[in-house]
């Protein structure tokens, strides 16, 4: 199990991660509110696919359209909520960084809304809510990947502590979501999200970038720079 913890600029950037700060705040709030189990909420503000594809109606819920934001922002029980969270405090102020308050927000939500259609996609008529901002988290670790591969992270792997590279720590877990998705139809968790949200990113952290933010910049080998060779003339000034 590899768990970031930290990476190297913490607290160091131009501008406050207000919105990475704002998206874990309401989390917690609505985990807090919700008395620290989904339960309830999670029949009345998670995605059930049957609902959203028509065949059930879930009285007393938002409309099924919905709930394809709503719920992200539930949680089943603090292991779930913490794991979350520290990777979007790991890894979303950078992203934040690169592409500004108002489209981090907006691209944090369509990864969301795009992980939970794929969810949805595998199994339409399925009556099990989907909760977790798992999807949208994943759309954040993978745009982080793209932005500042090489950058340095403190993790805890398998409960020690150590300081390795970023892609080592996202393309783990970029691979064990594949891994996991023969299992993805019996188990809780929903693999397919996460890769929903994974390939969201893919797409849309190079288009809604602000401009002269480069991607994978720490990899790219650099050019050498062009040095303009001045001729000397021999003149009656010069000696030999």
């Amino acid at each position: 199990m590899v768990m970031p913890l930290y990476d190297d600029n913490p607290f160091r950037l131009p501008h406050r991660p207000i919105v990475t700060w704002s998206l874990i705040g309401v989390n917690f709030l609505v985990f807090l509110l919700s008395g620290g189990q989904s339960g309830e909420a999670a029949y009345y503000f998670g995605l059930t696919p049957a609902a959203l594809h028509g065949d059930v109606s879930l009285d007393g819920g938002v409309a099924p359209a919905l709930t394809l934001v709503s719920y992200m922002f539930l949680h089943a029980d603090i292991v779930h909520i913490l794991s979350n969270m520290v990777f979007l405090w790991v890894f979303g102020d950078n992203v934040e960084e690169a592409m500004g308050r108002l489209r981090f927000l907006a691209f944090y939500l369509l990864c969301g809304i795009i992980g939970a259609l794929a969810f949805f996609a595998t199994d339409v008529h399925s009556r099990t809510p989907l909760i977790g901002a798992s999807g949208a988290i994943a759309g954040v670790v993978v745009a982080y990947a793209m932005l500042r591969p090489c950058a340095k992270v403190t993790a805890l792997v398998f409960g020690i502590p150590m300081r390795i590279s970023a892609y080592w720590i996202i393309g783990v877990f970029v691979f064990m979501q594949f891994i996991n998705l023969a299992a993805a139809s019996a188990s809780d968790v929903a693999y397919w999200c996460h890769v929903g949200g994974m390939a969201a990113a893919l797409v849309l952290f190079p288009l809604m970038r602000l401009p002269g933010v480069v991607l994978f910049e720490c990899i790219r080998a650099p050019k050498p720079p062009v040095v303009a060779e001045a001729s000397v003339v021999p003149g009656p000034w010069s000696t030999r």
